[in-house]
């Protein structure tokens, strides 16, 4: 059975991959046999269910830093949440252990988006211009305003107000294009509009 609490200098020389992504983190045990309640940092869940390892690290109040690698045995949705049974965990009070626990995944891992759809990961860091090639900034973020995802676009150095950010909904109306290769988003926006 692997240990859940490895010794804190092996934790820290263990390879933890460039670039993971936070996706959730645990909320309890779920049941008698190890499994677990995950609550996913977004509304769709598909990376969660097909990723075959989960990097999980402890809380910031853990005693020492812990962070470890498991294989994902099996994942389904339980309503809002995802309830999974990792390998070597095998009983309710190693679950429980790991409650608290962020869970990060690799973006390699997770399922090819559907035609015209992207994860909000990929978008930032893109270059926003308006239809007539204005810089309008560049993407450091997205909110979810229940309706829609929306923009958090970082003004370009130079503009009025640099310093501030603008807020673009990402619906149709107002995204023309989005090219991830070129990292670059076109929008139907004007630098004067906010």
């Amino acid at each position: 059975m692997t240990p859940l609490r490895p010794d804190p200098a092996a934790a820290s020389a263990a390879p933890w991959p460039e670039g993971l992504l936070e996706v959730g983190h645990v909320l309890d045990a779920w049941g008698t046999r190890g499994w677990i309640k995950v609550a996913p940092a977004a509304v769709e869940a598909a990376a969660l269910l097909a990723a075959p390892t989960w990097w999980l690290q402890a809380p910031p109040t853990a005693q020492a830093p812990r962070r470890v690698a498991l294989a994902r045995r099996l994942a389904r949705r339980h309503g809002q949440s995802v309830v999974a049974l990792l390998e070597g965990v095998e009983q309710r009070a190693q679950a429980e252990e790991l409650k608290g626990w962020t869970i990060h995944l690799r973006r390699q891992d997770f399922p090819p988006p559907a035609e015209g759809e992207f994860y909000w990961v990929d978008l930032i860091g893109c270059e926003v211009c308006s239809r007539e090639g204005a810089a309008l900034g560049r993407v450091v973020g997205l909110l979810d305003s229940g309706a829609q995802a929306v923009l958090r676009v970082q003004r370009p150095a130079g503009s009025s107000a640099a310093d501030g950010e603008r807020l673009i909904p990402f619906v149709d109306a107002y995204i023309v294009e989005v090219d991830l290769a070129a990292r670059r988003v076109v929008a139907d926006w004007q630098p004067d509009y906010d």
